[in-house]
């Protein structure tokens, strides 16, 4: 806040101009009493700008803000932002945890396990192969289905699993006790030590882990190998959870049923990619849970507004673990 009491707000991010219009909109109409820049505003006050929103900014784009206290991302994960070197380790970086997506996560999980359990996949190649086979049909609690991580995304998502009547298990890789209990009707366990034991006991797997060093790759040929023949994978999280390769040595043996990935190493996914067409893999863009941009500036302007009164400031990212 400068001296004349103006509060002055930096969007920064590489974003095409159709996407960037309706985010900066939605800010502004969230939060009007304060004053928005934008990185190409010439008569930017870098001196005096306290918070920025981010959405993928460019390198080095935080630098030079000296009165910078909190740097707001639209973004759940921020393993790019935490990249950045340049990126001020003092200043509390806030990520984007928004109800909205949450539920949308959750749907976008109960779809494919749905789809998995009822073999509607298996369905969809029928019909391109002219085929009429019905398939038997099983019930929700025969089906183990284990989660992956059990922030917000992966609490909403394993609630609504075992709400659908689901054997519900969640994975979280510390083994700290949660400072909320384990949602209704799912078994939570923690630490790399169990990892294995509970892949054993799971028919499909649902990834929503934060991105770290200790999770990437994490879904590699080992951890494959210990999952039940005839298991299969939902990946909603970050392609780097997955080693390709394994992945797709463990479907072509037929050990993995099949993978449904809505993230990938390389995006968009390379034409040439094996996914494209491979029998056993179901490929969304990345939408799982799209951003939505009126809740997301809902919880920005609540975080903005806290800074500005000196609350306490909510979704702070422990730059020690990642998330």
């Amino acid at each position: 806040m400068n001296r004349r009491g103006r509060f002055d707000v930096l969007f920064s991010g590489r974003l095409a101009a159709a996407e960037r219009e309706p985010w900066r909109q939605a800010l502004r109409d969230a939060a009007p009493e304060f004053t928005w820049w934008d990185d190409d505003d010439v008569d930017l006050p870098r001196q005096s700008i306290a918070a920025a929103v981010v959405a993928n900014p460019a390198p080095a784009a935080l630098a030079g803000l000296p009165q910078l206290r909190l740097v707001q991302s639209l973004w759940a994960g921020v393993e790019k932002l935490l990249a950045d070197a340049s990126l001020p380790p003092a200043v509390p970086l806030a990520r984007m945890v928004d109800p909205v997506m949450n539920q949308a996560m959750a749907e976008t999980a109960l779809w494919a396990v749905l789809a998995l359990q009822r073999g509607f996949f298996t369905y969809a190649a029928l019909q391109r192969a002219g085929e009429w086979r019905p398939q038997a049909q099983r019930r929700a609690a025969e089906v183990a289905v284990l989660v992956l991580g059990l922030g917000q995304m992966g609490r909403t998502a394993a609630s609504a699993l075992a709400a659908q009547g689901f054997s519900v298990s969640a994975w979280r890789t510390g083994l700290r006790a949660a400072a909320e209990p384990p949602p209704d009707g799912v078994a939570v366990r923690g630490g790399a030590a169990v990892l294995t034991a509970m892949a054993a006991q799971a028919e499909i797997v649902v990834n929503l882990l934060p991105l770290t060093p200790a999770t990437r790759g994490l879904l590699d040929a080992g951890f494959f190998a210990a999952l039940p023949a005839g298991a299969s994978l939902v990946n909603l999280a970050r392609g780097a959870h997955v080693n390709d390769p394994d992945l797709l040595a463990a479907l072509d043996r037929g050990h993995l049923k099949h993978a449904v990935l809505d993230v990938f190493n390389a995006e968009p996914l390379p034409a040439a990619h094996p996914y494209w067409n491979h029998p056993r893999v179901t490929v969304l863009p990345h939408v799982a849970a799209l951003t939505d941009a009126r809740s997301a500036a809902a919880v920005v302007a609540r975080n903005l507004r806290a800074l500005r009164d000196g609350a306490p400031l909510a979704n702070l990212v422990d730059r020690a673990r990642g998330y």
